[in-house]
């Protein structure tokens, strides 16, 4: 019984300690965003990848894609921006700059780890910078991981009054 009772705690400190929060999302204003209706967003590449597991000697697997941009693009125009295939100098004071890139790997135990990403709202007109945040994401593949730190990220504006 006494064996039990100590494994049983060792599993769960081993298991608490593999699942790790998430840091809390950071972001910075400079300006407001508001203040723009349109949005150029750098073209990025799909990510595909995927988890599996065997049960009974048969391996099942499941794919995920995601496109970055497209994650972005959905939730901006969401919030009322208008996604334009290219810079224009006539609209350039309206035009929001929006890059993307992924900023870190964190591992949180047992194999289990996070992807960071970092987005970047910058002035068409003076490439200034206007907003930025960084978020962690972690899910079943990294697909799941960059739509979710995306997400976050890009909410927390959103529910800070930023956007």
């Amino acid at each position: 019984m006494k064996l039990n009772r100590i494994l049983t705690i060792l599993l769960l400190s081993i298991g608490i300690t593999g699942c790790s929060p998430l840091k809390p999302v950071t972001s910075i204003k400079k300006g407001s965003i508001r203040d723009y209706k349109y949005m150029f967003i750098s073209q990025t590449k799909s990510l595909t990848s995927s988890s599996g597991a065997s049960i009974n000697g048969q391996y099942y697997s499941t794919s995920k894609s995601v496109n970055p941009r497209d994650v972005i693009s959905g939730i901006m125009a969401k919030q009322g921006f208008i996604l334009i295939p290219e810079l224009k100098n006539e609209i350039a004071n309206e035009t929001l700059i929006i890059n993307y890139g992924e900023s870190g790997r964190r591992n949180t135990g047992f194999g289990s780890y996070t992807i960071e990403v970092t987005i970047q709202l910058i002035s068409s007109e003076n490439s200034s910078l206007v907003s930025s945040c960084t978020a962690e994401g972690r899910g079943e593949t990294e697909a799941d991981d960059i739509r979710e730190a995306i997400t976050r990220c890009l909410n927390s504006l959103v529910s800070e009054g930023k956007m």
